[in-house]
């Protein structure tokens, strides 16, 4: 049987923005959208994760994380594991991005391991 995926687009802001741009880029973004057959998630800098899942709340854009730890818990400094993000209103999360592997030295194995 052939299932098609539900198309998914989506916006990277990288280390980018500010509190007073995110509301601006989001409203553009909300006043565009409509009730369309694509699912469409922003991927903003970890600070504002938790100010834009209030603003989201109720509406079809959806949020997501820029990077996960592959850990679920423990003494690790500056990192989120995944239940964190679901808790704080995150549905998705970048994975095994060409950035994380070059600079961080994310391989595949990690990358594998941050899927379970």
């Amino acid at each position: 049987m052939n299932v098609l995926r539900r198309p998914i687009v989506a916006g990277n802001w990288k280390m980018h923005g500010s509190r007073a741009q995110n509301a601006v880029l989001v409203d553009g973004i909300l006043s565009q959208l409509n009730a369309s057959k694509i699912d469409v998630v922003v991927f903003p800098p970890c600070p504002y994760l938790a100010e834009l899942a209030d603003r989201l709340q109720g509406t079809q854009l959806q949020l997501g994380a820029q990077s996960v730890c592959a850990e679920s818990s423990g003494a690790y400094t500056g990192e989120v594991c995944a239940a964190m993000l679901k808790d704080g209103g995150c549905r998705y999360v970048l994975v095994g991005h060409s950035e994380r592997r070059s600079l961080y030295g994310e391989d595949n194995a990690l990358v594998a391991r941050t899927f379970v």
